[in-house]
């Protein structure tokens, strides 16, 4: 039997679906009961551009971004090889408050919702998102800077190779105590099906973590909780997975952790929510492979990154450059 999947969004409506004659059979119940006009092929959505070739599916928000650019007063800017300068913490209260904030919540914003096709600048902007009640000239700075580097990778996307495996890998890190006002870590994590880079978070922890393993061990369950959420996705959509999904992690001590429940004295402070993923591992839905920090993809979804490591990193995520037809 086929499948149909409606995404609806106001108006605006996308079809898609394994079986055309449905798909036809549908369009046509829909136009009985409201006026409904046809586009075809999926080209543009909601600020995502869509592009279809033989090797895959390109998504990518050239003219979103480029109108970001402008909005912000920077199309004669120089650009910037990396989002965010190395090794800067940016803090809440340092730096003069901006007397209007209104543009930087508008930027903010907008940056946000770039990150749709963006995971290469979703650690600068989740930075970024922390002052939006009181921001200082020298997050707007970091804002800026955000924008200068979109405006000369505007029109990279992600990339959807065809044929795809329906298979899910996962990989999670943590930067430990990596926030300048409250110590709390950074999580990232990110999932792929096949090749295909879908599912990605870059994320303060909500309470400090004892040490570099136990923030590490809450953002493996936090990756966790994707990998449970999305088999599920793929069971509805009839796409089950009987094999477990690796979860790589660079954190020999937390995998230990998890698989071994002998390690109690160490994990007894942590909440119970966070021991979700032992279950997880038991139940064989996850494997645990170890992978090092160089070949550790979520690296880049904790940390402002050198030039070389975060192209390198980007590319993984099937980050590439892409043509701009809007």
């Amino acid at each position: 039997m086929g499948i149909v999947v409606l995404l609806v969004y106001v108006d605006d409506i996308v079809i898609t679906g394994s079986d055309s004659a449905l798909l036809g059979q549908l369009k046509t119940h829909l136009s009985e009961s409201f006026h409904m006009k046809d586009l075809g092929s999926l080209t543009y959505f909601l600020g995502l551009e869509v592009h279809h070739s033989p090797s895959g599916i390109s998504l990518n928000q050239h003219k979103y971004a480029s109108d970001l650019v402008a909005t912000a007063g920077l199309q004669g800017a120089t650009s910037v090889d990396t989002p965010m300068e190395l090794n800067v913490k940016l803090r809440k209260e340092e730096g003069d408050l901006l007397a209007d904030p209104s543009l930087y919540r508008k930027l903010v914003g907008s940056l946000v919702y770039l990150t749709i096709t963006r995971p290469d600048i979703s650690f600068a902007v989740q930075q970024v998102s922390q002052f939006l009640q009181t921001p200082r000239h020298l997050h707007l700075a970091a804002v800026r800077r955000i924008i200068r580097y979109v405006q000369g990778t505007s029109t990279r996307g992600l990339f959807l190779p065809a044929g795809n495996s329906t298979r899910l890998a996962a990989y999670s890190d943590a930067d430990w105590a990596g926030c300048a006002d409250t110590r709390r870590s950074i999580t990232g994590w990110c999932v792929f099906l096949g090749d295909a880079l879908i599912s990605w978070k870059s994320k303060k922890q909500d309470r400090v973590s004892k040490s570099s393993t136990e923030s590490e061990y809450r953002a493996m369950s936090l990756a966790c909780s994707e990998i449970i959420w999305l088999r599920g996705l793929l069971a509805e959509l009839d796409f089950s997975e009987t094999d477990p999904t690796p979860l790589h992690a660079e954190n020999t001590s937390a995998i230990q952790i998890t698989a071994n429940p002998v390690y109690h004295e160490r994990t007894k402070h942590i909440e119970v929510d966070c021991h979700s993923i032992r279950e997880a591992f038991e139940a064989r839905v996850i494997t645990l492979p170890h992978i090092s920090t160089d070949l550790q993809i979520a690296d880049i979804f904790t940390k402002a990154l050198p030039r070389h490591r975060h192209c390198l990193l980007s590319s993984k995520l099937m980050f590439v450059d892409q043509p701009a037809s809007i």
